[in-house]
């Protein structure tokens, strides 16, 4: 992974990356932060170039020393630029780097908070998969290697602290990228349970993987069913990390990570398009948000207990498959029409809902339960591919988070639960039908899982279903494929529960 460090006064790097934003006048303007610029001249040239100093626009400028300042749009000249603003014009800097081994940054910033989105960024954006090319992986430039970030307070202890928290934010970010943009041939549940369980193991958590013919003889009947049709059978991992120390006459703070672990998802007999199946590898994202989540989480070192969860099972087609009006019994006795054998993810989903509950009951109760999943393609319809949904039970819980998002910049739109569309999931033979009304799918699949829920345990529902895979052009810090969406409002989430 890209390195980065902290220079004071002097940047070593030959490559040079400041700011550009655009007066309210329409004027260019230089934000080159704690670097001292001669602008008059640079300036005569951006505007022979074209320049606009926009979101996303990357401008390379040969010059005498450095030998080269990358000017990255910020959009509007502000006293104060937010985080998310310098983190996507930080990533988009470092994307159109790739092939330069190193650059220095120096964006303007008014925190220390700020320098870190900077550095979030730049890492963020430092990110290529080449795992599957053999003969094009050298057609392929490579990512910066080296980031200097310049700052007047680099010597601060706060800010080699929150550059060190960017840092881990990044490589979990990147891990869950990894694990995504696997094709399903290579990342069945049984490797992937396997591969975060050592992951999960080396940065001291405890791992647990329950297999086929243990969730079988338990009753996980949801999480069976919906892997039975496979050859790849069905896993669940349990993840958990519990802090050194603390005070011991104080309770501690304890919430439960679920993740949708579908590893390939062919729809099963309600098949899909050819279109609607060729992302579908990407339908273990939030299983791999929430493992990744526990790791950094406890990189560091959190005083909060987590445990994370990952549903684990490839939605095939076969004799074995689970048949449209099928009825299983899920963990915990709820029994389910199965109408759709494509709205899979919600089956998992409430398995892994009632054992985390049952679990955090049993260590003294949760503060707080959060799933996350790429649910439905309703979410996509109704926030587009860049804003994912949250759902609650609780809104104070969800104020927590959404505050939480505020700070790590990701997009997320509070929906609601509209009690009059929990009626189209009633069954004439089961507790409940996996699918109700087509209007609101996203709506109905959180009551689905609401069902799965103690509604005295606060509950937040995420549904990433557009933007944890990017189909379309890279933007920001936002590669193509996997994005790793979820993960720093996750690990922000945890920091503002112990602030609370």
């Amino acid at each position: 992974m890209t390195s980065i460090r902290l220079v004071e006064k002097k940047i070593t790097s030959h490559v040079l990356v400041v700011g550009l934003a655009r007066s309210a006048s329409k004027k260019l303007v230089i934000e080159s932060g704690d670097y001292q610029l001669n602008t008059a001249a640079l300036l005569k040239t951006l505007n022979q170039v074209g320049a606009t100093g926009a979101p996303d626009e990357v401008i390379k400028i040969p010059f005498s020393n450095p030998e080269l300042i990358v000017f990255t749009g910020l959009g509007d000249s502000t006293k104060s630029y937010t985080g998310e603003v310098l983190r996507r014009a930080s990533g988009a800097a470092a994307r159109a780097l790739h092939g330069t081994p190193d650059a220095a940054f120096s964006l303007p910033y008014s925190s220390p908070r700020d320098l870190a989105a900077i550095a979030e960024g730049a890492l963020l954006g430092s990110y290529i998969y080449t795992e599957f090319r053999s003969t094009t992986k050298s057609d392929v430039k490579p990512p910066l290697k080296n980031i200097e970030l310049l700052s007047r307070s680099a010597g601060k202890t706060e800010v080699r602290s929150l550059v060190k928290r960017a840092e881990i934010i990044a490589e979990q970010v990147h891990r869950i990228r990894d694990f995504v943009n696997a094709p399903a041939n290579h990342l069945n549940p049984e490797i992937f349970a396997t591969k975060f369980k050592k992951l999960a193991s080396a940065a001291g958590l405890k791992a647990e993987i329950f297999t086929d013919a243990q969730l079988k003889s338990q009753g996980f009947g949801g999480i069976t069913s919906v892997g039975q049709g496979s050859a790849s059978k069905p896993r669940l991992l349990h993840v958990t990390y519990v802090p050194k120390g603390g005070s011991k006459a104080k309770k501690p703070k304890r919430i439960a990570l679920v993740g949708k672990g579908i590893t390939f998802d062919t729809g099963g007999y309600a098949l899909k398009p050819r279109e609607g199946m060729v992302t579908m590898k990407c339908d273990m994202s939030g299983a791999a948000t929430v493992i990744a989540a526990a790791i950094a989480i406890a990189q560091l070192k959190l005083p909060i207990e987590v445990h994370a969860w990952a549903a684990l099972a490839e939605n095939m087609v076969s004799d074995t498959a689970t048949r449209p009006s099928d009825v299983i019994t899920m963990y915990g006795g709820k029994t389910v029409e199965v109408l759709n054998p494509d709205a899979e993810g919600r089956l998992v989903l409430g398995d892994a809902l009632v054992k985390a509950a049952e679990v955090g009951k049993k260590l003294g109760g949760l503060d707080g339960i959060v799933d996350v999943a790429t649910l439905t393609g309703a979410q996509s319809i109704a926030l587009g591919t860049r804003t994912a949904a949250v759902m609650t039970n609780n809104e104070k819980f969800q104020e927590t988070f959404l505050n939480a998002v505020k700070l790590s910049g990701e997009l997320f739109w509070p929906m609601p639960l509209p009690e009059e569309l929990r009626a189209s999931l009633d069954s004439p033979i089961a507790d409940i039908a996996n699918i109700g009304d087509r209007m609101g799918g996203m709506l109905v699949a959180g009551l689905f899982l609401k069902e799965f829920v103690d509604p005295q345990l606060p509950w937040l529902h995420l549904d990433i279903a557009g933007p944890a895979f990017n189909s379309g052009k890279e933007y920001g810090y936002t590669p193509e494929g996997g994005t790793g969406m979820s993960l720093a409002s996750l690990v922000t989430l945890a920091e503002e529960l112990l602030d609370s």
